[in-house]
């Protein structure tokens, strides 16, 4: 079932920004920055063409995972991936520096939900998925990590570092509070719904048989008392 809807979700995306992605083809299959790199729909289509990629990447580490007889080799891989391939597209994104990049000081917004009202459904849409991946594979990669308190804070924190940057760095872009409020949400939604693969702990299991010459309590059977 997971599977399943993960398919249909994106089926549906792809309806959606179809026409988008064939107009950055042109850019992108001729190699050139601008057109590609620098927008969501570029972007986007060249995350999806390298999808095959990333399979790739995760079965290789599955496959050395359990020659070394690690437990879970292919969610490890999976997790491992995809936060990486599913987060950094998009801190690049949000990181593209604007027309007057440089020259323009750095702004602050620092007042919650005065931004919200005027991003509209596809800037908060996209604000949803910039950690989503990230709060969707970490729980599922580090034990220390598998709690709702603890991907929130991952997101947030994570999403103030970018924020700062876009300041530090005067990227034309305005550091906005809701930008990490809509950021952490959006972690936390997909972090909840990867919930039932969480790892619950990092301690390798035993060897089969390991424990066959152990009693119950896990001590070594003692000599029978004559």
């Amino acid at each position: 079932m997971p599977a399943g809807l993960a398919v249909l979700g994106l089926s549906g995306v792809l309806f959606a920004v179809w026409r988008p992605l064939v107009m950055a083809a042109p850019a992108c299959a001729a190699g050139r920055w601008h057109g590609c790199f620098d927008t969501f729909n570029g972007v986007l289509l060249v995350m999806l063409v390298g999808l095959p990629l990333a399979a790739l990447v995760v079965w290789a580490r599955a496959s050395l995972r359990r020659a070394g007889g690690v437990t879970s080799a292919r969610r490890t891989a999976l997790a491992e991936v995809g936060m990486v391939y599913g987060t950094v597209p998009m801190v690049w994104l949000t990181l593209q520096p604007g027309p007057g990049a440089g020259v323009v000081p750095g702004r602050v917004s620092p007042i919650p939900l005065r931004d919200l009202v005027t991003m509209g459904p596809v800037g908060i849409g996209g604000n949803l998925l910039v950690f989503a991946a990230l709060g969707f594979f970490a729980p599922m990669r580090f034990a220390a990590l598998a709690s709702v308190q603890r991907v929130l804070l991952l997101g947030a924190s994570c999403s103030v570092l970018v924020e700062t940057a876009q300041y530090v760095l005067r990227l034309d872009r305005v550091s906005s509070v809701d930008d990490v409020l809509v950021n952490t949400a959006g972690a936390v939604l997909f972090g909840l719904a990867s919930r039932r693969w969480w790892r619950t702990s990092d301690r390798p299991r035993p060897a089969p048989g390991a424990d066959r010459t152990r009693g119950v309590s896990g001590r070594q059977p003692s000599a029978p008392i004559s």
